[in-house]
């Protein structure tokens, strides 16, 4: 029997994980993957206070794991196949046993959208859909695409360019949806180029990359480009991994909660990008973690 069980080892699940210990809690958190989630497989972790210098999401993820188990978190790599949500004491079910816990704090985030399109699913993970500080260095040299144009994956295109001959941001908008910052720095340097109004419509290969089909959103025209080797960096956007979740009512997807973090459901929380939100950044997924947290420590 567990005080806390929180299902995800995220930034807010972490964060949890920490804070409820810090009450004198017994708490388990279950991660099906690595510590950091989403975060872990950056190249860099901006702007968030107090990180270090060159922080990468690997560094930052491996100190969130130490700091959590120095106050005491217990940890498992597990996979949750089912949950019971409604009962007092509640049951998490996973493939590594049976979990019995009076709070829950549901903090499993996101996973990367697919784009749904032709070739996808035979390339993902061979030359498409990569992790770009894992795999970056595989395409040194060679003509990288990143697509989206939002915060992360112009990130991660300014980190890809100091490793490819030339990167390309693909973008369905008339203009790049990121920070001032980074746009400044896609303009400071001379290997990124941008097909903006551009959607990847298909791509091409067996087991690498051959070509890819890039269509005009303004014109509906469709552009082929034979590239073979070339590296695709898939940054579309996220979807709530709420699967699990049939006892809550979900909006698009999410899990919408109080001030405290707290569910429609007593004793169940939910904190970090899994939640209904307006801002999924570092240092929000961290507070939601904190308040879910102190308030199931009551």
């Amino acid at each position: 029997m567990y005080d806390v069980v929180i299902i995800g080892a995220g930034l807010a699940g972490i964060s949890a994980g920490i804070y409820a210990a810090s009450r004198g809690k017994k708490v388990l958190i279950i991660e099906k993957n690595q510590v950091g989630g989403l975060i872990g497989k950056v190249s860099t972790v901006t702007h968030y206070a107090g990180i270090l210098p060159g922080e990468t999401g690997e560094t930052f993820a491996e100190r969130m794991k130490q700091q959590a188990e120095s106050a005491g978190v217990e940890i498992l790599k597990a996979d949750v196949k089912k949950v019971n949500l409604t009962a007092e004491i509640k049951e998490v079910f996973s493939d590594e046993g049976i979990f019995e816990t009076r709070k829950v704090i549901l903090a499993n985030g996101t996973s990367p959208r697919r784009l749904e399109i032709p070739g996808e699913d035979v390339l993902w993970g061979k030359g498409m859909g990569m992790n770009a500080a894992k795999d970056g260095e595989s395409y040194r040299g060679k003509h990288i695409y990143v697509v989206g144009g939002a915060d992360g994956a112009v990130k991660e295109a300014l980190y890809l360019a100091k490793l490819a001959s030339e990167v390309t941001i693909i973008h369905f908008e008339d203009s790049l949806g990121c920070i001032a910052e980074f746009r400044e720095k896609v303009k400071q340097m001379p290997n990124i180029s941008l097909r903006l109004h551009t959607r990847l419509h298909g791509v091409y290969g067996t087991e690498c990359v051959q070509s890819l089909e890039l269509a005009d959103e303004h014109t509906g025209a469709i552009d082929t480009i034979e590239d073979p080797g070339c590296g695709i960096f898939v940054y579309a956007g996220t979807v709530p991994n709420t699967e699990l979740y049939t006892e809550l009512h979900l909006k698009d997807g999410f899990i919408p909660v109080n001030e405290k973090m707290e569910t429609e459901l007593p004793g169940v929380y939910a904190a970090g990008d899994i939640r209904v939100k307006q801002v999924r950044q570092v240092a929000t997924a961290v507070a939601d973690g904190t308040i879910a947290a102190i308030q199931a420590s009551k």
